[in-house]
């Protein structure tokens, strides 16, 4: 009998703090309809100085798990590009936390945007293996912020915020199609992270290898799955997002394996496959491993014609670079799944702040980023601490002594 494994809940934290485009653009004397209608970004996620990493992961996880899940989980996988330790491993944190079952292995992957898909395949094949019990789930969490890029080209389509996907045996959301999956590595250096204060690279280089990594694995997947099969076969598609504008490309690019498409053509396509998809993505900035389950999300909810056992194409970069393209089909019961996430309520949640306060956190935590011993501030932004933490049991970061960091409820 063929093993069902795929995403049984999902949840998406997109910090609580919202940044709008058409502010940044007037502060940096930039044309505002290049990044509505180009890049497709309307505003980004901003963490304050008292959220990082693991926080996102923690507290995009804690509301969707139930005790039998904490019970059942033994594989965790956290996915960041973001890393606060160059040992210790974020997943350490999010499993004591989350307050996870001793008896559950766990590890930080990092492989850019590519590593939340990678921790979800290699969860999808723990379940499907001998080695998992009869009872057996796994978590894998996405928790990526952008490092401050103030006055530079790219600062627009920056962001932040963390997924926390539930993997068993009953793939309400989304069942993975195993073996349906095509894989492209080649070593570029793009985009590099090579210190806690500098996320640089050439944007050039990446999207092209972006492209690249697109088309081959797309070629790939067809290979595998080794039978004639048109654009048609995917109900949808999601390509992943470090930018909404980057998806058209995208598309353009997957359709080359399926034939000859006039431009128009081709962007009809895109419209009806893809850009439901980037309802959310437009509110959140680059989210680095976790857009694509963003945007998957954003499809189950925006989309009414998707019914279960629709095939969803599922396409995921990472610099440096390792591609794959794969396929799921709708779980039974995917729209109540995305309903109980209530994205869009929390993306409603968020407070809106100037460009001032923006910069004040950003410019906080990289005072701060490399010190053994600090506490981030928790006045200042109106209250905010107050009004959305206090008392809410939502973890945050209380600073570092002696280098070694402090967590609390707040």
């Amino acid at each position: 009998m063929k093993t069902r494994v795929g995403i049984e809940k999902a949840r998406v934290y997109p910090t609580s703090l919202a940044l709008d485009m058409n502010k940044l653009c007037a502060a940096r004397a930039h044309d505002p309809a290049d990044i509505r209608d180009v890049m497709m970004i309307d505003e980004r996620a901003v963490n304050p100085p008292w959220e990082d990493p693991v926080t996102m992961a923690v507290n995009g996880a804690n509301p969707m798990l139930s005790e039998d899940d904490r019970k059942n989980v033994d594989l965790l996988i956290v996915a960041s590009e973001s890393g606060v330790d160059q040992e210790k491993p974020l997943s350490t944190w999010v499993h004591r936390y989350l307050g996870l079952s001793p008896r559950c292995r766990n590890i930080e992957a990092k492989h850019a945007c590519y590593g939340g898909t990678c921790g979800l395949q290699l969860a999808a094949a723990y379940l499907a293996s001998p080695s998992a019990g009869p009872n057996s789930k796994a978590l894998v969490v996405t928790s990526d912020q952008s490092r401050t890029h103030f006055g530079k080209p790219w600062e627009f389509v920056m962001g932040a915020g963390s997924v926390a996907l539930l993997v068993s045996r009953e793939p309400n959301l989304l069942e993975i199609e195993l073996g349906k999956s095509g894989i492209y590595t080649n070593e570029v250096s793009d985009l590099t992270r090579p210190t806690s204060r500098v996320e640089t690279g050439n944007s050039e280089t990446s999207l092209l290898s972006y492209l690249d990594a697109l088309e081959n694995a797309v070629a790939d997947y067809l290979a595998r799955v080794g039978e004639p099969i048109t654009y048609d076969y995917f109900k949808k598609n999601i390509y992943h997002i470090p930018f909404g504008g980057m998806t058209l490309r995208a598309s353009r690019a997957a359709l080359k394996q399926f034939g000859s498409f006039t431009k128009k053509q081709s962007d009809a396509i895109w419209e009806e496959k893809t850009r439901p998809s980037l309802r959310y993505a437009r509110r959140m900035g680059g989210t680095y491993a976790a857009s694509t389950f963003v945007a998957l999300l954003s499809l189950v909810d925006h989309c009414e014609e998707l019914r279960a056992g629709d095939r969803i194409g599922m396409f995921s970069y990472g610099s440096g670079s390792c591609a794959e393209f794969w396929s799921g089909l709708l779980g039974p019961a995917a729209k109540e799944v995305a309903k109980a996430a209530g994205l869009g309520a929390l993306l409603a949640e968020r407070k809106q702040i100037s460009v001032r306060e923006y910069e004040d956190c950003e410019r906080e935590r990289v005072a701060y980023i490399d010190s053994g011993d600090y506490e981030p501030s928790t006045d200042g932004l109106g209250g905010w601490y107050d009004e959305h933490y206090r008392g809410k049991r939502k973890l945050v970061f209380r600073g570092c002594q002696e280098h070694y960091r402090q967590y609390a409820w707040s």
